[in-house]
Order: C-alpha cells, then structure tokens, then sequence
C-alpha cells in the first residue's frame, strides 16, 4: 500500500510540472522542439548539474525575446549528434543550431536565416610526432600510418570522405574520446572544426600532449536548420527572427562571447 502511494505522489509530481510548464507558455505559444548535442562544445556546454549553457542556448533565448510566441524547449536535454539529426529529419525534432551544409544534410533538413560563423577544420596530432600537413596530398603521403579520428556523425566524415583515398577511423562520438584515442596512438591525426579547439584541449588536460596543426583544410559556414515537416509560418517566423538578430548585431555579439 506504502509503495503505490509513493508511485502516486510521483505520478501527481510529475503531473503538476508538467501543468506548471505549460501555465508558464504565453497563450498562443508555437513549441519549438530541439535538443542539445553532445560533443559539440561551444555550441552546448555542461555547466554544473543538469544546467547547458552555450552558443546555441544564447541565441535561442535571443530568438524568443524577439518573437515570445516562438517557445524553444529542450536544449537543457543532451542527445548524441547522430540521433538528434535523425530526429530533426523525422520530424521528431523541430530544429538545429549551427549546422553545416554538407553531404546528404542538404537533402535531410531545410537551412533558414544567415550564416551563423564559419567552421575552420584543422587536424591535431600528438605533441612529439613532427607530422606537416599542408594539403590533402601530404596526408596521402604519409600511408600506410595516416588514419584519421573523426567524431561519427559530424561534418567532418563527409570532408575526408570527398578527398578519396584517405582512411578514417569514426567510431568515437566525441572529441574528448578521440582525443584519448588520438594521444594513445590509435590514429595518426585527429580532424575536428577550429572554433574552441584551444579552450578543448585545456579542458580535457590535452596541452601537453597535442598540437593543433595551423593548415585551416577547409572553412564553412553553418546555418540553422529545421526539420522539413516543421510548418512554413513557424519556419519563416524563426527566419525572420534570426535576420532581425543579424541586423542589430546582436548574433555576432553572441557567437564572439563564446570565442
């Protein structure tokens, strides 16, 4: 008897948080889904508890200042990159912040609003190995030992795969494990984006052990990206407030705070 009171007033808990949620939503709100994802500093960082903060959370909040009917929720909920692409695509998901245009994405998601910034990927090697990349070529060259760690699921794989030739190694789903792997000597070279590639290896206590290479391989721009299933007029009003956020200067402002 004891334990199904329990699993009442848990169930009544539960209840009243999600009634509070939704008495806390202007009236006409359009819920926006979206999720953080993992690996994917600083658009989303761990922040202490169960608390993100980041790039993306900024510039969410900044989206539902200026249009307060447009309520995004989830981004304090981490998925896997893989996953949250997947759902965006199936329409489980409504949107993704700071998204490459690359690959099979053009065909799974929608791009709305101005480039956001652009990603400039570099490879990363360990501190003691003289490794010099300057082209696609130099790396061809140092075959048989030239695997390259890529995080599943990022950008990243599609920019080695459309090179040719090159072997890649993409079963970690983060940097902070490839940059184990890359440190132990399980690949030759680690390819990740640029943006806070200092600040990661001060975080995860890499300084000592490895060296980002200066070669940019390539720069691209990133966008924000919807699910094709999301209506038109909630997809227009997130574009509109995303330009109106261009123009004040306000986005720039918010993408440099995390530099």
């Amino acid at each position: 008897m004891a334990r199904w009171r329990d699993r009442l007033r848990l169930r009544l808990s539960g209840l009243g948080m999600v009634l509070l949620c939704a008495f806390s939503l202007p009236v006409h709100a359009i819920v926006i889904r979206t999720a953080a994802q993992e690996g994917t500093e600083p658009k989303f960082i761990a922040a202490g508890g169960e608390r993100i903060v980041g790039m993306c959370v900024d510039i969410y909040r900044a989206i539902e200042q200026i249009d307060p009917e447009l309520q995004i929720v989830g981004d304090q909920n981490w998925k896997p990159l893989v996953r949250a692409y997947s759902e965006i695509e199936h329409g489980q998901l409504d949107i993704g912040c700071a998204v490459q245009r690359i690959g099979q994405r053009e065909r799974r998601f929608d791009f709305i609003g101005p480039p956001l910034y652009n990603n400039e990927y570099h490879f990363l090697a360990r501190i003691n190995d003289p490794v010099k990349i300057t082209s696609w070529e130099d790396l061809r060259q140092l075959a048989p030992d030239n695997t390259v760690l890529i995080n599943r699921g990022f950008a990243a794989g599609d920019i080695i795969r459309a090179q040719g030739g090159i072997p890649i190694d993409e079963s970690a789903t983060n940097q902070v494990l490839n940059l184990q792997k890359l440190v132990a000597g399980r690949g030759r070279l680690f390819f990740h984006r640029g943006r806070d590639l200092r600040k990661l290896l001060e975080r995860t206590g890499n300084s000592g052990k490895v060296r980002i290479l200066p070669q940019v391989m390539l720069s691209s721009p990133v966008y924000f990206a919807t699910s094709k299933l999301l209506a038109p007029q909630t997809r227009d009003r997130l574009e509109r407030a995303l330009f109106q956020l261009e123009k004040s200067g306000e986005l720039d402002r918010l993408i440099r705070k995390w530099d």
